[in-house]
């Protein structure tokens, strides 16, 4: 009589976990759901509470039994909870779920499909979705990178927008992270990069192209813009930019002229949020001048400077007779 065939792998276990912070009346709620609905059965699901002053503790108690809770002693800065995730991982894959983000039903499941339940590759990403504080969808973006891609064809298609970067939409492999020390970075702002870099090119990556989670976009995550923040942001765009090309060695000049222009650009768009205009005129050299004038600033000092002045100094010197009649309907809409 024919015995049933035994699956050539096992099911990895997935640890989902969320770091959170005073969100308990806000979105964590909402992440939580989110991570009990997976479809994809070998999962534990952790909250690492980074020693929040509101009733986080209780919120979770009320999901139940399927949530590990734990509560650090003291605040440890988001890094620092990110890294006690890690630590306190027992599943071969992790999620870094933050609470303000959300993944679908199927999110895990589509994501060891597509390592056919292997447990050796570095890091599994998905397409992704932008959606507002309310959960308004903003945009989606699918994940055009396949499995065969190199480490340097990874990170170009990053900085081509054909594949995007978040926690929430990446499964990384929790031995592979604890390989390389966890999350960290000069400023801890790019130490999740780095990270993705790093597991890259060690175990390879997969991919799953639709998207599966959702990055919610509000003002808590955005910080507030400051000069030190965007020199903070270059230093570590600079870090990830030689980490990157010392795991492509081969293909390191194409990738030093392509990531320099990117994050070049990406720091000007930073640049572009300082509220003192004097600032702003005073920071974009500054950039330029760390990634070696990479990307001209010009463009964007036309958009956010001289563009709103000309503009203004149009409307004080058109004659009030030929300026354009508002009414209260058209003010209201």
């Amino acid at each position: 009589m024919p015995q049933p065939r035994m699956p050539t792998h096992e099911k990895p276990l997935v640890t989902i976990a969320i770091p959170t912070y005073n969100r308990a009346a806000k979105t964590l709620p909402a992440a939580l759901r989110s991570a009990l609905a997976q479809t994809y059965e070998n999962v534990e699901i952790i909250v690492s509470d980074n020693c929040s002053a509101d009733n986080t503790e209780q919120v979770v108690r009320e999901f139940g039994p399927r949530i590990k809770y734990v509560r650090q002693t003291q605040n440890l800065g988001l890094n620092g909870n990110l890294n006690q995730c890690i630590d306190r991982a027992s599943g071969d894959y992790l999620l870094l779920l933050h609470d303000d983000d959300l993944i679908d039903a199927d999110f895990v499941e589509s994501c060891i499909a597509a390592v056919g339940n292997s447990t050796s590759v570095g890091f599994i990403r998905t397409g992704i979705r932008i959606i507002g504080s309310d959960g308004t969808v903003l945009s989606e973006r699918p994940n055009l990178v396949t499995e065969s891609s190199s480490v340097a064809d990874l990170m170009l298609a990053w900085f081509r927008n054909e594949t995007a970067q978040y926690c929430c939409n990446m499964l990384f492999n929790t031995r592979a992270l604890r390989e390389i020390g966890g999350f960290q970075s000069r400023n801890n702002l790019y130490q999740d990069a780095i990270a993705q870099v790093k597991v890259a090119a060690l175990y390879g990556h997969a991919h799953v192209k639709e998207p599966k989670a959702s990055f919610r976009r509000h003002d808590e995550n955005a910080g507030a813009p400051s000069r030190a923040g965007t020199s903070n942001w270059c230093e570590d765009s600079l870090q990830l930019v030689d980490v990157i090309c010392s795991r492509a060695q081969d293909r390191e000049a194409e990738l030093r002229r392509e990531a320099m222009r990117y994050f070049c650009l990406v720091n000007y768009l930073s640049v572009g949020q300082l509220k003192s205009r004097t600032q702003r005129l005073c920071t974009y050299p500054l950039v330029a001048r760390q990634f070696n004038f990479a990307a001209s600033p010009i463009p964007h000092l036309y958009q956010n400077e001289v563009r709103p002045l000309l503009r203004a100094l149009k409307r004080r010197l058109l004659p009030r007779s030929a300026r354009p009649v508002v009414r209260g309907s058209d003010r209201a809409s």
